[in-house]
Formats: structure tokens, sequence, C-alpha cells
């Protein structure tokens, strides 16, 4: 790469959408369940989706109607490995025997779900205490005993609860009545209370309907149900309905100032009754996401389409295809707090070679209250015992707020601890921890190999000028070691920087040769934590960001560092062996090993 490029790389990136092939045909935005052989939901992986289907009286009316569309869209989800599918009421059209008798041949799923009564399948006047009915018989709690899911239902049988398996923890699903008594909601509240730790989705038939721009309100029953069950329990995140169309959508705040999302979910008024129209709920936890799609299976199997049903086999509106964006942590922390790992003690995390390690906690520094400021002087012990130990200091007597204690932390950091550097281009506003001048660390070329690892975070919003920032590095100028070929013979031998664009970039002048191998990463995130492991074999570098190998890593030989015996610092970077700005973010567990390690060998490996 030449000299001009390196400092001043700039990049453009542009996403594709979303893709996944199901049945042979590739639908755009797509989010499958992660499935396992034979179509079975792999319930340990953090994407997985859910399916609604509403109603579908129009394809179960004993008047005429055609079946088809739900056995269709049925074969799908199967093949699909959906973890779960919520029926959303009025599966028939007019609750008769004969027309329970058909759903009862049609609505077989093979995967769990769950079935609720609409005002089509029962007596729209009464409410879930109405005793006996041609539905009751049907979808009544006998038939739901053979569905893995189901935990049980309301005395009167016509509301019922679930609790499936994804994303590697359990969901609550309530599927609720047209019309839920004060008796069923007194039951609902006691399934919340009784599965305290789990997230809840609500099913009901009638919960809100939308104006033509797609804005929901909730109906009268919606209302009851908001105000007796789902906005005093922190637990309700989605909760969704049928009956009314056109569909649409709302964000509602709950008692505890979290959002519930409501949905209304209808295509009966659509081409062929709905044509078996479903709504896939794509779960991502990694990426805090749930990607919606609505389609018609039956139509998108189809060889041939006329226009109609070309223009029908998915819809692409606002209200039908759409992201819901969840900090699924954050969201459900108030009562599934995550469980992290405890804190790990030194030992544990120095495996053969390691030759320095710092952390910030109790077991080599001297912790203060969260957010106090570090005095300069202050050491950081080498735990190895090798006599690296690192000493504070503020850059060119900066004020006290450049270098703060914290108890922020990677989840998988083995202390639960870090540094807050409140660094910039100013040339005071910075600190650093360097090594003595007498410490090996400053003189240790690693010809065979090393690890360098990190954890850091990002301030959000990532606010002033930092281009160019210091992460860490050896002093000294590469001039000094023979190495003129690089961008700058006053650059470090060897620093872990980060651009303009917060790409990372890792220079190091090796040991043989006059070269400056440089590896760079992609845009790091703010605002969360990222773990950095710079990985040697005695021949090449790699990068690891999160334990995943970067693209760009440098493709020269690269032997060792070409250290000139002076301080390894962390904080900052030389340029000209003045220091500029120093760094701005938190920085935690700190290891140098001198050897390659694997990612099972990381210090994120619990």
């Amino acid at each position: 790469m030449d000299n001009v490029s390196r400092r001043n790389l700039l990049w453009a990136a542009a996403s594709a959408p979303l893709a996944a092939v199901v049945s042979g045909t590739v639908v755009a935005g797509v989010v499958p369940a992660t499935a396992e052989p034979g179509g079975r939901p792999d319930v340990r992986s953090g994407r997985f989706t859910v399916a609604v289907l509403p109603d579908t009286q129009y394809l179960l009316d004993e008047g005429g109607s055609d079946h088809e569309p739900v056995r269709e869209t049925l074969r799908y989800l199967a093949k699909s490995g959906v973890v779960f599918m919520a029926h959303l009421g009025d599966v028939t059209e007019h609750g008769t025997e004969t027309e329970m008798r058909a759903a009862d041949r049609v609505m077989v799923p093979t995967m769990p779900y769950s079935v609720l009564a609409g005002n089509h399948d029962i007596d729209s006047g009464s409410d879930d205490q109405r005793g006996d009915s041609q539905y009751l018989r049907t979808f009544g709690p006998r038939r739901f005993t053979r569905v893995p899911t189901y935990r049980g239902s309301s005395p009167g049988g016509y509301n019922s609860f679930h609790v499936f398996t994804a994303g590697g923890r359990e969901w609550l699903q309530l599927a609720m009545d047209w019309r839920v008594s004060d008796t069923g909601l007194r039951w609902a509240q006691r399934v919340v209370h009784d599965h305290p730790h789990l997230p809840a989705i609500l099913t009901t038939h009638d919960l809100a309907w939308a104006d033509d721009a797609g804005h929901a309100t909730l109906s009268e029953h919606g209302q009851r149900l908001w105000d007796g069950l789902i906005r005093g329990n922190d637990q309700f995140f989605l909760a969704m309905g049928g009956h009314y169309w056109p569909p649409g959508r709302v964000t509602l705040r709950n008692d505890f100032g979290h959002d519930v999302h409501v949905h209304i979910t209808n295509y009966q008024d659509r081409y062929y009754g709905g044509a078996g129209m479903v709504r896939l709920y794509g779960f991502d936890l990694a990426r805090d996401v749930i990607d919606v799609q609505t389609l018609s299976p039956w139509l998108l199997a189809k060889r041939t389409r006329t226009p109609l049903e070309a223009e029908t086999v998915e819809l692409t509106g606002d209200v039908d295809r759409f992201s819901i964006a969840i900090d699924f942590r954050e969201r459900f922390a108030g009562f599934a707090p995550p469980e992290l790992p405890a804190p790990r003690p030194p030992r544990a995390v120095m495996p053969r070679g390691t030759v320095a390690y710092w952390r910030f906690d109790a077991a080599g520094f001297t912790p203060g209250q969260d957010g106090a400021p570090v005095a300069a002087g202050t050491v950081a012990r080498d735990l190895t015992g090798n006599g690296n130990d690192l000493t504070a200091e503020r850059l060119h007597g900066g004020p006290p707020e450049v270098l703060t204690w914290s108890a922020d932390h990677h989840d998988a950091q083995p202390a639960h601890a870090s540094l807050r550097f409140d660094g910039g281009q100013r040339p005071d506003r910075g600190a650093i921890l360097h090594t003595g001048v007498n410490a090996p660390i400053n003189s240790m070329t690693f010809e065979s190999g090393y690890t360098i690892e990190t954890f850091l975070k990002l301030p959000a919003p990532f606010e002033g000028e930092h281009a160019w920032m210091g992460i860490l590095s050896w002093e000294g100028r590469a001039g000094d070691a023979g190495k003129h070929s690089g961008w700058s013979p006053d650059e470090p031998t060897c620093s872990l920087n980060l651009s303009g664009e917060r790409f990372l970039q890792f220079v190091v002048y090796p040991v043989p040769g006059d070269a400056d191998p440089t590896s760079w990463s992609h845009a790091l995130p703010v605002g969360r934590w990222t773990h950095v492991a710079v990985v040697n074999d005695g021949h090449h570098t790699v990068i690891h960001v999160d334990g995943s190998k970067i693209t760009r890593n440098a493709a020269e030989e690269s032997r060792g560092i070409s250290t000139l015996g002076k301080p390894f610092v962390i904080g900052a970077t030389q340029f000209a062996e003045q220091f500029g700005q120093g760094f701005y973010g938190w920085i935690g567990d700190t290891r140098i090993v001198s050897r390659a390690l694997r990612p099972d060998q990381f210090l994120t490996a619990v």
C-alpha cells in the first residue's frame, strides 16, 4: 500500500438486501429460522422465525372455499424451520360443525402452534366463559396436549399459553380469546407471574385497528387487554391481532417506560381470501432486530402466476415488510438480566508464553469509585511477575478527567473493570500507561510469534476529532531501528491505532527487512465493547475482531517486532518521539503472549 493511501483511507460500503432460499425460490428479505436437517429448527441459533397466520375464514367456508392455500402455508413453514406459529383467530367463516371438521383436517401444523377463537368461530356476543362450542371441541385443550410447547389453558378452555425455546432461551406466548373476561385476565396474570423471567408475546383476534396509512389504534377490547394485562407486565414486548383491515402497527410505551410493538395482521380482503398469507417475524438476536415479511406460500409455489397472483405473492408496504430494532438485552434486563461470566483470576488466563498481563480490578490495580480520576503515578502491576508494570501519566499535565476508573467491561473480559481515557487532538488531552525504562518487554522482539490482545470500547456518540488516535504502541522511531521504507521514519516501530473511519490499523516493522506490513479492520462500532487480537505466527500477522478474522491482514512476511528498548505504552502513539492526542474511550484487560494463540485461547474464551 502506498504511503498516501495508508493515512488517507476512505471506503464506501454498499449493502445488499438480505435473501434466503426457501423451496428453491429466492425471496428477498426473508430471515428464515436456522434449521437442522429435516426442517427442525436449531433452538440454539440466535436467528429464528415466528410465524403469524391471520384470519383464514374465507378459505374454510362451507359455502364455497379452497383449503389448499392454508395447507401450502403449513407445508412451507414446516420446511422453513419456523420455531412457532400463532393463528390469530377466525379460523372459519361460520364456526359450524362442518367447517370445524374441515379446519380439524387442514390445521395440522408439524411445528408448535397456538390457535385462538375469533368472532366467526364462536358466538360473537359471548366472552371466554361461554361454555361448550364447536370451536372448543376442535381447538380446545385436548387438542394441544400433543403440542410440545403447550403448558395449559384457562378454566373455560378458550385462553392458552405456550413456552417455546429459541435463541438459546425460553419465550412465553399467550393466545387470548376474542373477548376476555375478568376471570380470563386474572388467569393470564397468574401465567405471567408464574413465568417472571420469560419475554412474552400476546396474540388475540381483536387488538387494534388502523387507518389507511397503517397507523394503528387500540380497539376497545385491545384497550382492555392493554390496561388489564400488557402495560403492567414488562415482559410483553410484542402483541398481535387480526380481525380488522388494513394491517397496521403502533409502538406503545408501557408502565416501565419500555416499548411494546402492537401489530394488526389480516389479509382476508385481499385476492383469494388472503391466499394463505402468513407473516414471518425473523428474530436476529445478534443484530438486535426483528425483520418482518408477509407472503403467500401458495402463490409462491406456483410455477406460473396470473398478473393478479404475481402482485399478491408478497406484500412490501410499510406495514407488511419492515424491521423492528430491539436491544434485546436492554429490553429484557428488567425481568431477565443476562447471566454474565464471573471474573476470572489472573492465573486462569495466563497460558504458556504469557509475558505481560494487565487488568484494572483489585488483582493488579487500585480501583476507585466509578468515574473517579486515576492519579498520576498509579501502577497497574504486570500480573505475570515479569516486571512489566505500567505507570499512569497524564500527557502534558492534562486535567484529572482524562483518565478515570470504570466498572464497565466486556461481558467475557476476565476482569470486570476498565480505564476510561478522554483524549483528543489537543496536545493536553490524553493519558497513557507506560512500562518502566528497564521493563523486559521493552526489548523483546517476538521473532517466534506473538499474540497481543486488548478490549476496547468507543463512546456513543463518538464526538470530536479522534482520527489516528493510538491504542497501544512501543515508543521510539522506526528510523532509529534502520527502517525507512514506511510512511515516515518518525512513526513508532509497532502500533495499534484507529483511523478517522474508525478502522483499526496495526502497523509493525519486523526484525528482518525494511518493510512495514499493515493490517486494517472494518469500521468498529461505537457504544459497545470490542475484543481485538493481533496474532503473529513468526511469518504473518492475522488480526481478529471479536473472534472473527478480518479480511485485510498484511500479506507480507512479518517476523518479530523491531523494538528499541523503549517503553511499551497503552493509550497513545508517538510520532517523532512525541505524544499527540490520546485515546478516546475505554480500555480493558491487555495481554501479550510470546506465541500465536488460537481463537479458543483468547481472553474471551470462557
